[in-house]
């Protein structure tokens, strides 16, 4: 209510009325709206920026009697500002005056010139050089789903099309930093996908025809065949509409986004959301953690680290491409001269990629295009190093950079090498580029020497030696003769003022000249704006070019940097091949013994998977004995392989694997009403209706978040079904606090106990962390919670309980008899308790052929009795 007070009495203002004009067109958008040397924000606006800016909030009167609150800040403060407003999750407009407040006599023409969201900027301060800025589109028709990523910042723009867990696996893979949507989906996206900044658009952007005509119109193509795309008719929609969205305000500086590749499912392994959370391979949740990428990213480049990242969240499963890239790094290795001047060669090419972007987009300094054009030359000293080698590979990357000569040398030619960050700070184009800039740098450089020249000429020619040139702001030059010698004066002069002892004239020389010098300034600036923006309107010419060169300047750059890791951290060559075996010796985790203390040596350990001998590694072993590394470690020695990197083993045969299963830790989803067990039934779940002959599984204490009874009977249901399922023999990795499942080794031919060995000490134990054949019947629980710091009186009492059970339990039952005779087992155990050996009797003696209801109820009841005796 107050808002639309404020608004109607605020419109006979005409500087507010411009103002709700505008808004008006971006409700949903923060509206930074210049004024002189600010950009302010009015009512409900200023409220929000003040709050998150910590700027002053103030009000003033607008119109009758009414106020208006108002938040402002320095215009040459925005890069400052802006970050913090897009990460605080808004989107926000930027109004700028669109013409000189010195030549209207009105209201200065306005308008929104950039819209900033979480998933649409390109500015430094809020981009981070190794991540991709992408912004993702949902479409959604029935169970399926069409996705789009664009990134504004580099021009990459890809789609995919599936299913909610294909489309859930590309969001976090891609980790966008902004979802749009249909607002008819509010629901969906408030259900799925709410931790994800997100903005919904009308229900009319995402039809077929406008989505369609729209990107056609863009790559001013009759079809969409050459993509290869057609046959997705959802990603499509959804293409059409993050174009729509990151356009609004673009126009026509969308050239960099040069065309659209969708992402093939059949090319990469399957890494669900679960085993990209699990295994760290990016980020983690916990605070301080180190990553994967933490410890291979070697990349020198902004778009290598990208790229990098895309490799490791979407691992090949053709074996030639991996070998391809393993040839590439055995190169590097082999070479290290060479290695060593390619990297000071790409250290040198700076984020190639963004750079052209800000060509298309209108928006690169004069010592960006300097950068760029460093970055070209970086490109030719790369292609001449890398085409003399003997490596199929990186001669093939070579090939195909482009030296972009001609723009290359114009750079050098016009742009100054120096030039400054702004261009309206003059000194950007060089001497020589144009004849009418020359004269008037050579005016606004030389005036007063020019002056001087023309005073001593005149007074020579006229024989007046008191003659002086000077200025003022009324009058502007003149030339100053005293009375004494006016009859000496030409008649062609022309008498300007009279002053008591003197006169002032103007010369028909010194009025030329006072044109040129009083505009000269102005003058300068927009030429030098003129002949920057001609040099890169002649840069855009050049986007594709440079945008392959800045794609194979990244896929060197991360071959490279697998060379890199792998001489620093002793890795060696895999051997990736059409096989489903994974033998790994002495296999290291990645990050674990990078974390280590000093001297302390990494245990490394053997691992050997066929789904035709040993199938399932049943993993036994106390807490902290290190089951969960050798887990983690087996599944990213697998998915670094297949990423053409080295690895961390002595040796290392992996059969290609086609999707990367984990079920590890513990957590409860609280926000969506899941506990700890849910959380892991629904991951157990996920995995077992995905799996197939290729799959690698890491199950970790399956079962552990319900009873102890209930949890050795799920994960024995599970070890048994992937053993059991028919000709799906996933290879399996299967840690257990449950010692009872290696009684599994017995009845199924390719189960293998194994365990992680620990030594006995008195009243202690010492992990050994190395992994042999064979089951293990301690878990050791009650010394971990010593060492964790639980207090004394808690861990002897601990102790004194634990002996007490173990006196009560009776010997094993002897499984395979059991399931051969259908004997009904109640648990894994008969505990010496004459209660319940009472209701097991009674269970067990109840005819259930011959029950009737009430019959049933009667000795349920008579049950609960005997349990209430107790």
């Amino acid at each position: 209510m107050l808002k639309e007070e404020t608004k109607s009495a605020v419109v006979e203002t005409p500087l507010m009325k411009q103002y709700y004009g505008i808004k008006a067109k971006y409700p949903e958008a923060l509206l930074l709206f210049r004024v002189g040397d600010f950009y302010e924000t009015f009512g409900a606006d200023a409220i929000k920026a003040s709050g998150i800016l910590g700027i002053v909030l103030t009000r003033r009167a607008n119109g009758s009697a009414s106020f208006i609150e108002l938040a402002g800040f320095p215009h040459h403060s925005l890069d400052t500002y802006l970050p913090r407003l897009v990460r605080a999750g808004l989107r926000v407009a930027i109004c700028d005056q669109l013409e000189d407040p010195k030549l209207t006599k009105t209201i200065v023409k306005r308008g929104v010139t950039e819209l900033v969201s979480p998933g649409v900027s390109y500015n430094d301060k809020i981009l981070d050089h190794k991540k991709n800025n992408f912004l993702a589109s949902l479409h959604f028709d029935g169970n399926s789903i069409g996705i789009a990523f664009i990134d504004i910042s580099t021009g990459e723009f890809l789609i995919a099309q599936g299913n909610e867990n294909y489309i859930e696996k590309l969001l976090q893979n891609f980790n966008p930093n902004e979802i749009v949507y249909s607002k008819s989906f509010r629901k969906e996206i408030a259900e799925k996908y709410s931790r994800f900044y997100n903005f919904s658009i009308d229900e009319w952007v995402f039809k077929e025809d406008y989505t369609r005509e729209l990107l056609l119109k863009h790559f001013g193509m009759v079809s969409l065949k050459g993509f290869g795309i057609e046959e997705m008719p959802l990603a499509i929609i959804a293409a059409g509409a993050a174009m729509h969205y990151v356009s609004d305000t673009r126009q026509e500086q969308l050239k960099h986004i040069s065309g659209i590749a969708r992402i093939d499912e059949d090319l990469y392994v399957w890494l669900d959301k679960f085993t990209i959370r699990n295994l760290e391979l990016i980020d983690s949740s916990h605070e301080n953690a180190v990553a994967l990428i933490d410890v291979i990213d070697q990349t020198v480049t902004p778009m290598g680290g990208r790229l990098l990242k895309r490799w490791l969240l979407l691992p090949l499963k053709d074996a030639a491409v991996i070998e391809e890239r393993q040839n590439a790094v055995t190169y590097f290795l082999d070479h290290p001269e060479f290695s060593s001047i390619v990297e000071n060669h790409l250290k040198q090419v700076g984020d190639l990629e963004r750079l052209i972007s800000k060509v298309a987009l209108g928006k690169i300094s004069p010592r960006e295009v300097q950068q760029l054009r460093r970055a070209l030359e970086m490109v030719q000293a790369v292609r001449e190093s890398c085409l003399n080698t003997e490596n199929k590979a990186i001669r093939i990357i070579a090939d195909q950079l482009n030296t972009c000569s001609i723009i290359k040398d114009r750079i050098v030619k016009e742009l100054h090498s120096d030039a400054p960050v702004l261009v309206n700070k003059g000194g950007v184009i060089n001497q020589g580029v144009n004849v009418e800039l020359d004269e008037l740098r050579d005016i606004a450089l030389h005036g007063k020497d020019y002056l001087l020249q023309l005073q001593q000429r005149e007074a020579e020619r006229t024989g007046i030696s008191s003659l002086k040139v000077g200025f003022n702001n009324v009058f502007g030059y003149y030339i100053e003769v005293t009375h004494t010698h006016k009859d000496k004066v030409p008649a062609e002069w022309t008498r300007k003022q009279t002053l008591t002892s003197a006169e002032r004239y103007i010369t028909e020389e010194l009025k030329v000249y006072e044109e040129k010098i009083l505009g000269a300034e102005e003058k300068i600036l927009a030429l030098e704006t003129n002949l920057f923006n001609d040099l890169v309107q002649a840069i855009i010419e050049y986007i594709q070019p440079i945008q392959l060169n800045a794609s194979l300047i990244a896929r060197l750059d991360c071959l490279l940097s697998f060379s890199t890791t792998a001489q620093k951290n002793n890795y060696v060559r895999p051997h990736v091949n059409d096989s489903k075996i994974i033998d790994i010796k002495n296999g290291r985790h990645p990050v674990i013994e990078k974390q280590l203390p000093e001297g302390e040596k990494f245990i490394a350990n053997d691992i050997y998977l066929d789904p035709e001998g040993q199938q399932i590694l049943m993993i036994t072993g106390p807490n902290m004995s290190g089951k969960s590394a050798i887990l983690r470690q087996t599944a990213l020695i697998t998915l670094m392989a297949q990423t053409g990197s080295f690895v961390p083993a002595s040796a290392a045969e992996i059969g290609i694997v086609d999707k990367i299963f984990t079920r590890v830790g513990a957590s409860d989803n609280i926000s969506s009403g899941e506990s700890t067990f849910m959380v892991e039934m629904n991951e157990t779940a996920s995995i077992l209706h995905n799996i197939s002959d290729r799959s690698l599984i890491l199950l970790d204490e399956i079962g552990r978040g319900t009873s102890t009874y209930d949890g050795i009977s799920i994960a024995w249901a599970i070890a048994e079904y992937l053993h059991e399922n028919g000709n799906t023999r996933a290879k399996t990795l299967f840690a257990t606090h449950y010692h009872e499942l290696n009684e599994m080794e017995v009845l199924f031919p390719r189960i293998r106990n194994f365990h992680v060995t620990v030594k006995e000490l008195i009243n202690t134990v010492v992990f050994l962390r190395k992994l042999v054949q064979g089951g293990s019947e301690h878990s050791f629980g009650i010394h971990v919670a010593k060492m964790a710091g639980i207090p004394s009186k808690v861990v002897h009492r601990a102790q004194e309980m634990l002996k007490q059970l173990e006196a009560s339990r009776s010997e094993p039952s002897n499984l395979k008899k059991s399931l051969a005779s259908n004997d009904v087992q109640l648990s894994f155990f008969k505990l010496d308790d004459p209660v319940l050996e009472q209701i097991r009797e009674e269970i067990l003696n109840i005819d259930i052929d011959h029950l009737t209801p009430l019959q049933a109820l009667n000795k349920l009841n008579e049950i609960k009795k005997i349990v209430g005796a107790k």
